[in-house]
């Protein structure tokens, strides 16, 4: 009833609507129409409720009647859902123990046919093996005889391949040695004249060497002559001397003892004097003991120890020798240094004489002498120079603190000027500026004038006369003049 009872009252609602549209329609054309018109209305309207009335007891009846059977179908289907449930549960149970017994025989099945399919298994495996022995057997035998027909196969391809190859070579060599043999002739025939050309050459080398031994033969007869080589090693050491030093320091052939008639070749003047007003002198003195140096150069080529010792004795006697003489006839303390400089021209001869244990020692020690080659000697020279300079410099050192106080004082003075520079040039940057000013003054006024052609303005302008004037004035008349 509860369902149903929303349908119903929307029905009487719709028909209560109906009722009420009707009415109002009637009243509103009863205002037209005639009281006929108003009775049958009032009749249909008494017959519409009597139908309402009606339906209402109809549809009161029709929801207690659908309450009742609502009521029974409920009861009918919980019974409905027992059963259900009974049967269900059974049916399960029935199931369940149809599913255990099958479960069963399928694993007494799966068993049987498990060993069953293992013997198969085992008696399969027997009959691979021994199948597989078979086939192994006879594919060992059939590999056996095919190696041996391929073996026969290759030995034959080999022989044949042999004896196309030698066939091959045999032509390979052959033209091998044709073109070897062309190429040799025409090689041979480069080769022989190339060693003509350098025969010649060869030729034309020796001859050069003869002149070249001729003179160096005559170049051995001038070293030969004691003279001679000492003009050579004085040469040698005047050279030195001219690329470190000027002529001022440092003079030729002078006697370094006062009273002395025996002259040095070289000696460099060094600074400071004597109490007499001398120069303080480093006497160089140049010496080429040749004679000894070329025996034991010989006796050294020869391999002859004995000889090349002896004359490496005579070498070193004669050293210390010429060191004696130097000593005694050049050095001569304040007029000179302590000591003094024995130069040897070569290289070779200053090595030879190094190589004498304790000599070069000695010569310091006894007679204040140290040896010197070309390359010592330039580096000695060098540091001499390097000691001049300081000096110089330490002398002027005084002389540019004066100038420098000097220029200290002129700059002060340079500072006031630069003052009044800058004052005037101040004015007249003021003056330039107060001109400009009036110029753009005189421009303003002379905007409305009318412009003249040139010619006639130079005609009342002499502009030229007047440039040359104020050209030809000075500067003070031009500063005087009016503007």
């Amino acid at each position: 009833m509860a369902d149903f009872s929303p349908v119903l009252l929307l029905l009487l609602g719709g028909v209560s609507v109906v009722l009420m549209l009707a009415l109002l329609r009637v009243v509103r054309s009863g205002r037209e129409g005639d009281a006929a018109m108003r009775e049958q209305l009032a009749a249909h309207m008494q017959q519409a409720l009597t139908q309402q009335a009606v339906l209402q007891s109809e549809v009161l009846r029709t929801g207690e009647r659908l309450d009742q059977l609502a009521v029974q179908l409920r009861a009918e289907v919980g019974e409905s859902a027992r059963t259900s449930r009974l049967e269900l549960t059974q049916n399960l149970a029935t199931f369940q123990q149809g599913l255990v017994q099958q479960s069963a025989e399928a694993t007494r099945t799966q068993n049987t046919q498990i060993d069953a399919f293992g013997q198969q298994l085992t008696l399969l495996q027997k009959t691979l093996s021994d199948t597989l022995a078979r086939q192994l057997t006879d594919l060992s035998e059939s590999n056996a005889r095919r190696l041996q027909e391929v073996r026969q196969t290759l030995e034959a391809q080999l022989t044949q391949l042999q004896s196309n190859n030698a066939t091959k070579l045999d032509e390979m060599r052959a033209t091998v040695d044709e073109k070897l043999q062309a190429t040799l002739h025409a090689r041979l025939g480069e080769s022989f004249k190339q060693v003509a050309d350098r025969l010649e050459q060869v030729h034309k080398g020796l001859g050069e060497m003869q002149t070249l031994a001729a003179g160096v033969g005559d170049l051995k007869h001038l070293l030969s002559n004691v003279k001679t080589r000492g003009m050579f090693g004085e040469a040698q050491l005047a050279g030195l001397l001219e690329q470190m030093f000027v002529p001022d320091q440092y003079a030729t052939q002078i006697p370094t003892r006062p009273g002395s008639k025996h002259v040095v070749d070289f000696a460099v003047r060094l600074p400071g004097k004597s109490d007499d007003g001398q120069p303080l002198w480093l006497p160089i003195d140049a010496k080429f003991p040749n004679e000894d140096y070329e025996r034991l150069l010989d006796a050294q080529g020869r391999a002859d120890a004995p000889a090349a010792d002896a004359a490496a004795k005579a070498l070193e006697a004669r050293i210390r020798l010429e060191a004696k003489s130097i000593a005694e006839k050049y050095v001569e303390p304040p007029y000179t240094t302590d000591f003094a400089i024995l130069f040897l021209p070569t290289e070779g001869l200053y090595a030879e004489v190094l190589r004498r244990p304790g000599l070069m020692e000695s010569l310091q020690r006894d007679h204040r002498i140290t040896l010197a080659g070309p390359t010592t000697l330039l580096a000695m020279l060098s540091s001499l120079q390097m000691g001049f300079r300081t000096l110089a410099l330490e002398k002027r050192s005084s002389e540019v603190w004066q100038v420098l106080g000097a220029v200290k004082t002129e700059f002060g003075k340079f500072g006031d000027v630069l003052a009044k520079v800058k004052a005037q040039t101040q004015t007249v940057l003021n003056t330039i500026d107060s001109a400009h000013t009036r110029s753009r003054a005189m421009d303003r006024a002379l905007r409305q004038v009318q412009a003249l052609p040139e010619p006639q303005a130079k005609a009342l302008l002499p502009l030229e006369s007047l440039d040359g004037a104020d050209l030809e004035l000075g500067p003070k008349d031009a500063a005087d003049k009016p503007e």
